[in-house]
């Protein structure tokens, strides 16, 4: 009989995407169940539908410290990126929007729109060595400038960790009677984030970066904000946002926020130990390696992942995430949705060396579903890749 190899599969990948939880499948499909029917129906069917999503907006408002009328279901973090962006543009009167080489390209390419159609006026904060924002070129630029003004900083960056003094930046907004939009998609469900002491007028979630389902998500919407809908066509949303809610993935997304709440400290030491204890294996495994960005800076970076530049040839590097690949292991080389680019990471060539760009980075992001034992065999085929 023929002898079957199973090979040893590693998902280093969750800031791309997250597994789901199976308590999470179970809501769903409870849901999927039970309550098929559509929350904007007036009979019984309707109304428990409603209901559903109604509790799962007051649960998940009570973990930001909002209301629930600030809560607004969207397919995702892009959607709720762009509603904020766009409506204040179009309904708010900003003329002029501050924002970093190095957000989200549903930012950088919302603005890049904005910018071409309105008339809007660009400027971008600057960034010190490592990629991280800095709040004196902020104050600056708010400073310089009556002109309505929305400042677009993402809390956590989703190729290098770097985090974002969220609360210091809101509060100058504050100050400077600017509105203040921030893409905290790799952030909420893994730090705590009070929306009453941290006064941001907009964020946009996923619920896949944290153990729920693609293709919901939602915005926060500061009350009396003035912001119109982005999609028209009915009421759903408090009239901000038209369709009909799709009932179980609101369900499996309320039950993936609460569980990353209840777990939070917990799963913070275990995923924050599996970073240490990657960055240490690989620092003695490849010497030469290095660390991108602030990502390695255990007070400035999100506990969640590590952005390494290994010290190899461009031509060797060439291959080394199919290489990866056919040995199981899945990791990002920049962020998953540039994976199809070929100009490298716009992150990146913010603030690397000429020479740091030629070498290949990759990007390895965790979960409480990996293991040390899974960071030992990682280690192990870098450690062969890099001397073959």
């Amino acid at each position: 009989m023929p002898t079957f190899v199973f090979m040893k599969k590693v998902y280093f990948d969750s800031a791309a995407t997250t597994q789901l939880r199976p308590e999470v499948i179970h809501s769903m499909t409870q849901a999927l169940k039970v309550e098929y029917g559509n929350p904007s129906s007036t009979h019984a069917y309707g109304r428990s539908a409603k209901s559903l999503i109604e509790t799962a907006r007051k649960e998940i408002a009570a973990i930001l410290n909002v209301t629930a009328a600030e809560i607004v279901f969207t397919s995702g973090g892009t959607e709720a990126d762009n509603l904020a962006l766009n409506s204040s543009v179009r309904d708010l009167g900003v003329t002029r929007i501050i924002t970093s080489k190095i957000e989200h390209h549903a930012v950088l390419y919302t603005i890049q729109a904005l910018e071409k159609q309105h008339g809007i006026k660009v400027e971008y904060v600057a960034l010190d060595q490592c990629g991280h924002v800095k709040l004196d070129s902020l104050k600056e630029l708010l400073a310089a400038s009556s002109d309505k003004t929305l400042v677009s900083l993402m809390h956590v960056n989703n190729e290098i960790g770097n985090m974002l003094d969220i609360t210091a930046v809101a509060k100058l907004c504050k100050e400077h009677n600017a509105l203040f939009h921030s893409d905290t998609v790799q952030s909420v469900g893994h730090l705590k984030l009070d929306l009453q002491e941290t006064p941001v007028d907009f964020i946009a979630v996923a619920a896949h970066k944290f153990h729920g389902p693609k293709g919901v998500g939602f915005a926060f919407i500061r009350k009396n904000s003035g912001l119109r809908p982005l999609i028209y066509g009915g009421e759903q949303e408090r009239g901000l946002r038209a369709g009909t809610e799709p009932v179980h993935s609101i369900a499996g997304m309320n039950e993936a926020l609460k569980i990353a709440y209840q777990d939070l400290e917990k799963e913070q030491v275990y995923i924050s130990g599996l970073k240490a204890y990657f960055k240490e294996s690989i620092s003695n495994a490849i010497p030469g390696v290095s660390f991108n960005g602030g990502c390695d800076d255990t007070a400035r970076s999100t506990y969640t992942l590590l952005n390494i530049c290994l010290p190899m040839t461009q031509e060797k590097g060439m291959m080394l995430l199919f290489q990866l690949d056919l040995k199981g292991i899945a990791c990002s080389k920049g962020s998953a949705c540039q994976s199809g680019a070929t100009g490298g990471s716009h992150v990146l060539n913010e603030f690397l060396s000429k020479e740091d760009l030629a070498k290949p980075s990759l990007r390895f992001s965790f979960s409480s579903f990996n293991t040390k034992g899974e960071v030992d065999y990682v280690v192990a085929c870098l450690k062969e890749l890099c001397e073959a």
